[in-house]
């Protein structure tokens, strides 16, 4: 598949843009223990974005891998994981945020350190929706890439410390013309002490058209819902 256009997103990061359909979104980690915090709109109404509850519910789980699509609040489907290195990413755990990056990593300001002050994943996700005419109140829940959050036997929520190695990827489809909002800032259950974001390579390539064999169309009965769904938002607009 041929390239279409990439960029690296350093530590602590953040990146915006619109992704038409049809095109493959392909996240790679440089070094080992990446997270990306990925937001999703329809990018021709951002009042559709991704819902959360609706994706994990429809498909009978808690994490996310290939096979699974990212449903909207109108059920379509917003992208799929069409390849997927690592075979688990967190749904759950959100963002962090200023308190919580001084508290756990220690207060750091742009005005002493500039670019390399510590970022928190709300500020980021704030910036870039801001900078696409939504704010604050748009803001969900989060995919967080490469991350692996799992119950013990009690139910306690824990980190998997050794999931992501150094050149782990996963490529999401993009179903829909999508609004892409990501901040490579640390999961918060990350148990690491000293600031773990490390740069991440996103690339977006040429996709092949779904076929009837596709795999994530037939992941489940409710994935095939949502790419009709999808079709026929975009017939009925002649698209």
């Amino acid at each position: 598949m041929s390239s279409i256009w990439s960029t690296t997103i350093r530590p602590g990061g953040k990146w915006s843009g619109t992704i038409s359909r049809d095109r493959l979104i392909k996240f790679t980690a440089l070094e080992a223990g990446a997270n990306v915090s990925i937001l999703l709109y329809n990018a021709k109404d951002l009042t559709e974005r991704y819902n959360m509850p609706d994706t994990l519910k429809a498909q009978h789980t808690s994490h996310l891998t290939r096979g699974n699509v990212l449903m909207s609040d109108n059920g379509r489907s917003l992208v799929s994981i069409v390849e997927d290195g690592l075979g688990w990413h967190d749904p759950l755990c959100g963002y962090t945020t200023r308190e919580f990056t001084d508290k756990k990593y220690g207060k750091t300001t742009y005005q002493e350190l500039r670019n390399d002050w510590l970022h928190s994943g709300q500020e980021n996700l704030a910036v870039e929706l801001v900078r696409n005419g939504l704010g604050v109140r748009d803001l969900m829940p989060v995919v967080n890439l490469f991350s692996k959050v799992f119950c013990d036997e009690l139910g306690n929520m824990k980190y998997a410390m050794d999931h992501c190695s150094a050149g782990a990827s996963v490529t999401l489809r993009s179903d829909m013309d999508v609004l892409l909002v990501l901040s490579n800032t640390p999961n918060p259950l990350d148990p690491r002490t000293e600031f773990p974001s490390v740069p991440v390579l996103v690339e977006v390539l040429e996709a092949e058209a779904v076929q009837a064999d596709d795999y994530c169309l037939n992941y489940r009965p409710e994935n095939r819902r949502a790419y009709e769904n999808t079709q026929e938002y975009y017939l009925l607009q002649g698209l």
